[in-house]
């Protein structure tokens, strides 16, 4: 099961220059200016051989005091409500604000573990002043400086030392698990419903560890699978509002639980950021994909055309994994949704595809050597044999060669290109390495 750390505080303590310390990127936009951070940032981290993603909750600046106070509840709420960790960033130059004390008050009422980091210590003179963080009442405050990575490892001791064991879930691991995921009023709660309203009897509920209701069964029409964690089977109570910023937070759980997300797209909206931002975070965790167009049955422009540019468009924004099912239903009246059903399964299948050494050798050799890879500083790289990796989440491919430091990206594209040109891969990732031998 994910693990999921949360950077909460007030605009313009560091919170997206920590994020990107962390996750090693620059995929945060870090500016003095308060309120940069605007779309919510996702990422994965490891240390010490743990795994775990991070979410910047980075609020914005608005002209109304309320409306900005607001906002900075939603986010600490849900992140009280989805982390496992939280990450309560302070300026340690400025001290304790008032609206230090308005978030402090609001973590202080939860039982998720909350570590306070006194950012902005860059040259070590402010550490005596990280004192003042204890009258906030979270415990200890560690001083780190985030600009240069000061005292980073101590604190990542310290989220490892208080992130929950996982336990395995008693599952069956051959049955897929699938997510049903999109931005708000997509349609997924329409999509649990159609699924599951009728002979409620067969779908059971497998209780988690540590949240509520983690898989449900599915279990009817010749199908069989687990439904991921989504909103639309979760209890009511746990339920909030369904707004941009919770879809995203969410979508993260259900996303790296599952082994197929099926992505809604509102057809009477079109593509929008939030759709890329989703896509981006199933592709980061290397899940299979099926996008179902929703809402087709009242789409204005039904026409074969508007069929075709529909999922050119949804191809080209996703590009450049475009290799993945599109179907045009409606989760309501129940259009195709038993089509999306056996497309996800056809995809998890596609994922336990094995093939054998000696065909993959046979085929792709022909393909390297019309088209080897380029000499890079007067060395020629030479594949001498491929494999595929058993047992792997994602169908993985070993090129074993002479130099596979000088392999660049658009040649591992070319092979990828030919590996789903002779083998049906259409719906999953897939990996490529190289060896020396």
């Amino acid at each position: 099961m994910g693990r999921l750390v949360a950077i909460v505080g007030r605009p313009n303590v560091g919170k997206s220059t920590l994020f990107n310390r962390l996750t090693q990127s620059r995929a945060a936009i870090v500016n003095d200016t308060s309120g940069t951070t605007r779309d919510r940032q996702y990422g994965k981290m490891e240390w010490n051989g743990m795994e775990m993603s991070v979410v910047d909750t980075g609020g914005w600046v608005v002209n109304s005091e309320d409306i900005f106070e607001e906002e900075i509840n939603k986010q600490v709420q849900l992140a009280i409500e989805e982390a496992d960790v939280i990450l309560f960033v302070v300026d340690i130059k400025n001290g304790i604000t008032d609206l230090d004390d308005h978030v402090a008050d609001i973590l202080r009422r939860t039982s998720k573990p909350v570590i306070v980091v006194a950012n902005k210590d860059d040259n070590n003179q402010s550490m005596y002043a990280e004192a003042e963080f204890y009258a906030l009442g979270l415990g200890q405050p560690f001083s780190i400086s985030a600009i240069n990575g000061t005292g980073t490892g101590d604190l990542l001791d310290e989220i490892v030392k208080h992130m929950p064991d996982k336990a395995d879930e008693p599952l069956d691991e051959e049955l897929p698990r699938f997510a049903i995921v999109g931005r708000p009023n997509a349609g997924k709660s329409s999509l649990v419903n159609s699924l599951m309203d009728e002979e409620r009897n067969i779908v059971t509920d497998i209780a988690g560890t540590t949240r509520d209701s983690i898989y449900s069964r599915y279990n009817k029409f010749g199908f069989n699978f687990y439904l991921v964690d989504t909103a639309g089977i979760r209890k009511k109570n746990k339920v909030n509002e369904d707004i941009e910023y919770y879809s995203v937070l969410r979508s993260i759980r259900a996303i790296e639980n599952s082994d197929i997300c099926i992505l809604l797209i509102d057809a009477t909206r079109g593509i929008e950021s939030q759709d890329v931002n989703i896509f981006s975070i199933i592709q980061k965790n290397r899940k299979g994909l099926v996008v179902l167009v929703n809402k087709w049955d009242i789409a204005l422009d039904k026409s074969q055309k508007a069929f075709d540019h529909f999922e050119a468009t949804i191809r080209d924004r996703f590009a450049p994994f475009t290799d993945f099912p599109i179907i045009f239903g409606s989760a309501l009246t129940k259009q195709r949704i038993h089509k999306v059903l056996q497309t996800a399964i056809d995809v998890h299948n596609t994922r336990r595809l094995t093939i054998p050494t000696s065909q993959l050798n046979n085929v792709l050799q022909a393909d390297i050597q019309a088209f080897p890879p380029p000499a890079v500083k007067g060395k020629y790289v030479k594949i001498k044999y491929i494999t595929m990796l058993k047992g792997a989440h994602v169908p993985t491919f070993i090129f074993f060669c002479n130099l596979p430091q000088w392999v660049k990206d658009p040649y591992k594209r070319y092979l990828e290109n030919k590996i789903r040109e002779h083998w049906n891969l259409h719906g999953t990732p897939i990996n490529i390495f190289f060896r020396e031998k």
